[in-house]
């Protein structure tokens, strides 16, 4: 089970010691949205994940693949492959901040999210300073949903940020 909270972020409230930290360049396409299959190539290594529904909570099953596995799934996505660098970012009480800055079509986009072992600890998380707007409860900005954006509609939603 995945228990995690989203966040905007604002380019001009990027930390900039960023380089600091581990991070992954991340590449990854959908087989369908809903429920959720996703591939995933993250440096050298290959991910199927299958994705529950839900938004704050919701299943989450990953299952290693060769390169050759996911170079054939590739070619059964939809939509966009959505490529970005995470930033893994150390917060109190054990916390992780996985913070992606997007690339390509999704230039301009800059989400952190926070995984939590439960959900007492997830609604008493208190946000850094840092952090934009809560998008939790946002399908807008699910990766899964991104990936299905044409590149006029992923330019206004970055634009329409502040």
């Amino acid at each position: 089970m995945e228990i995690e909270r989203k966040f905007l972020i604002e380019k001009s409230k990027i930390p900039a010691d960023l380089e600091q930290y581990p991070h992954n360049v991340i590449e990854q396409a959908y087989i369908i949205t809903d429920p959720v299959l996703r591939i995933r190539k993250k440096n050298d290594a290959y991910i199927l994940t299958y994705k529950g529904a839900g938004y704050m909570q919701r299943e989450e099953v990953e299952f290693p693949l060769t390169m050759e596995a996911y170079n054939k799934l590739l070619t059964k996505t939809e939509g966009n492959i959505i490529t970005k660098t995470r930033y893994k970012i150390p917060e109190h009480d054990n916390l992780i901040i996985e913070f992606d800055i997007f690339s390509g079509i999704y230039e301009g986009l800059y989400l952190a999210e926070v995984e939590f072992p439960d959900l007492k600890t997830a609604d008493s998380y208190n946000p850094p300073e840092w952090f934009g707007k809560e998008v939790t409860h946002t399908s807008s900005f699910h990766n899964s949903t991104l990936s299905r954006l044409s590149k006029t509609e992923a330019k206004e939603l970055i634009d329409s940020l502040p």
